[in-house]
């Protein structure tokens, strides 16, 4: 079997979700948006696809080389193209890389009727969600006060979410980042919900060593699960420090570059206690299962982060603790269990004991609404 061929489509939907300056997302008012869809084809047919790609860079970069090549060789081709990432990075991002391999595993999983976590060996076929907020903002009855993080979350148990993790207030709000306030809303959340709710917090990223002490020893009082990415982690001594000084599991890298290498420094540095990964943080699911079996050798949790299918059927196939999916981003104003217009139904589907079922279907599993992309592309 050959690729034939990697094209990018364009199609118009209409968005309630906006960026602020920063790149948070948060709800707007219904807009004219763009989104694309990537499809890797192969001589007998087969195709797999993938949402999210740049067409100009897929053409420039990834098509020449992929056609020609045989699909299943998704370990090779992975390799080339990370290879060809020196001197290209700003344009042939883990992002992008990400995308291709998980285009290559739906066209294997589609190829041979199977869904992808059943390919890599599957452990499980649900896995328990936490409800992942947006960012703080300024919006009234959103996320606006720590009062209303308390109000959501509450809200967030009688959907039957078990868990919680809260991004916080951050620029460009004008008097964020703030840590005592950070602390309140975490507070109120706790309050809110009792004690038998597991809480996160993935706080400002560019806190300093003792704002970042002062946040972690705080929700050691509120018996929060973990903390995440407090400081910039480029900074690995900062977070070597400050596991050594916390109680709390101090998580990460997240956005550190550096694919499985860096989770590995990481690791025998001691800057982390729980390691983390995600499909497009670490360049797709070949080198997220890789992440996984680093956190297995050493006896350390992994926590995937962000969602979508991709991350879910990795999820199904971890034998390591590895507890949740990361549902969202969350917001008051925002329907989640609404499909996305391109989508017939949505990808993580949650049962009211919180758990998210993954797609039975081959490949991503993903129920693609092929008329409506079709009907709504950008000539």
């Amino acid at each position: 079997m050959k690729i034939t061929d990697v094209t990018v489509q364009t199609f118009r939907y209409t968005s309630s979700e906006g960026r602020d300056a920063e790149g948070h997302g948060h709800p707007a008012d219904p807009h004219d948006a763009t989104q694309t869809i990537m499809t890797v084809t192969a001589d007998n047919g087969a195709q797999g696809h993938v949402f999210g790609a740049n067409p100009q860079h897929v053409a420039a970069l990834v098509k020449p080389h992929l056609v020609g090549e045989d699909p299943f060789y998704r370990e090779k081709i992975w390799h080339q193209l990370y290879t060809y990432q020196r001197g290209n990075t700003g344009v042939l991002t883990d992002h992008l890389l990400g995308l291709v391999d998980m285009a290559l595993w739906d066209l294997a999983g589609q190829h041979f009727k199977t869904p992808i976590h059943k390919l890599l060996g599957a452990t499980r076929d649900k896995v328990p969600a936490y409800g992942s907020t947006m960012c703080g903002d300024e919006l009234p009855n959103g996320l606006s006060t720590p009062e209303e993080y308390g109000r959501f979350a509450e809200w967030l148990v009688k959907r039957g979410y078990k868990a919680i993790k809260l991004h916080t207030w951050m620029p460009p709000i004008k008097w964020a980042p703030d840590a005592r306030m950070d602390v309140r809303a975490c507070a109120a959340v706790r309050e809110a919900v009792g004690p038998d709710i597991e809480l996160m917090i993935d706080c400002y990223h560019h806190y300093s060593r003792s704002e970042a002490y002062y946040i972690g020893k705080e929700l050691e009082k509120l018996d929060y699960k973990w903390i995440e990415e407090p400081m910039d982690e480029y900074s690995v001594s900062s977070y070597v420090w400050l596991a050594e000084q916390l109680e709390i599991p101090v998580i990460g890298p997240e956005y550190h570059a550096g694919k499985m290498q860096s989770r590995a420094e990481w690791i025998v540095r001691g800057a982390c206690d729980i390691t983390r990964g995600g499909v497009t943080d670490n360049g797709g699911i070949s080198p997220l299962m890789k992440i996984v079996h680093l956190a297995e050798a050493f006896n350390m949790a992994m926590e995937v982060h962000g969602g979508g299918p991709g991350n879910l059927h990795v999820l199904c196939a971890m034998s390591i603790p590895g507890q949740y999916y990361e549902r969202g981003l969350l917001h008051p104003f925002i329907d989640w269990e609404k499909p996305k217009p391109w989508l017939k139904t949505i990808d993580d589907p949650m049962d009211e004991d919180g758990f998210v079922h993954i797609s039975q279907k081959p490949g991503l599993g993903q129920d693609i609404d092929f008329d409506y992309i079709k009907a709504n592309l950008v000539k």
